[in-house]
């Protein structure tokens, strides 16, 4: 049942990117800005959390003014948190080498590309449309290695990706589930996307680090999103919400399924219904 349209006490507003707060243009509407701003004047701190690489979101930041204040981006699904306004790590988890080399291998085999992200490029050894659309939505160049294991090394990764169709991705997440569950947190970012993650990283890990460092309660955090690499963030909020094209699973943990789409302004949904208690918002 969705709470009543009303001024809740929100200090922290966490909000996904892609299928969130970001239109099919990849860009963040007026109308989603000016709420953002009309929050931030009221006093509600507002952190960006994505599965995007820290260089992938930077831009979303710099058009929020957040590099000119204290704020915060989760990047890479919580396996590294930025402070915005001096562009320090706050928080940095990488992933076992040993094991996501045994992951590759696996994946390798099957002719899957496996990719990370390294000083704003993908990585990989194998180009392929997945990996192209990875770049046409990240902004991030396509970097070819001979030796990914050997990349790999040298450079421990934050996070591995397996991109391929949405039936392969859905047939390899039991099996990389049963095989390294102990050793990766395994999550879909889009049908097409599944990360192998530190065990440590997850956006509702963040989001409850966020919470200890700025000293606000998670009864008084917000948090956004559309996709299972959202849950996590949605369940530690005080006040889960889920866009109208989030998936199924998604909205079932939400306390608050918006009635808008993502292409329609749902941020600005939120954030007036629920923030700033003035009613609908465009």
């Amino acid at each position: 049942m969705k709470p009543e349209r009303a001024h809740h006490d929100v200090k922290l507003l966490a909000i996904d990117l892609d299928d969130t707060l970001l239109n099919e243009s990849l860009e963040i509407s007026d109308e989603n800005r000016r709420a953002l701003v009309a929050a931030e004047q009221a006093g509600v701190a507002v952190v960006l959390a994505s599965g995007r690489a820290k260089e992938a979101m930077w831009r979303y930041a710099l058009q929020l003014g957040m590099d000119t204040r204290e704020g915060y981006m989760i990047c890479s699904n919580g396996a590294m948190i930025i402070r915005t306004d001096t562009q320090e790590e706050v928080v940095r988890h990488t992933v076992d080498i040993e094991k996501g080399l045994e992951a590759y291998e696996y994946v390798h085999a099957q002719g899957i590309p496996m990719i990370t992200y390294h000083n704003g490029k993908i990585v990989t050894d194998l180009r392929t449309s997945w990996v192209e659309e990875d770049s046409r939505l990240s902004g991030l160049p396509i970097e070819l290695v001979d030796d990914f294991p050997s990349f790999m090394r040298e450079n421990t990764p934050l996070k591995l990706l397996i991109e391929d169709d949405a039936e392969v991705v859905q047939r390899l997440l039991p099996a990389l589930r049963e095989r390294w569950s102990e050793d990766f947190h395994i999550v879909t970012s889009k049908p097409y996307f599944l990360e192998l993650l530190p065990l440590t990283a997850d956006k509702g890990h963040a989001l409850s680090y966020l919470s200890e460092l700025l000293a606000i309660p998670r009864a008084k955090i917000m948090a956004i999103g559309d996709a299972h690499n959202d849950v996590g963030m949605i369940r530690f909020a005080g006040l889960g919400v889920a866009v109208s094209n989030a998936l199924d699973d998604v909205k079932a943990v939400a306390d608050i399924v918006l009635d808008r789409h993502h292409e329609d302004h749902a941020v600005a949904e939120a954030v007036h219904s629920y923030i700033l208690g003035s009613g609908d918002c465009c």
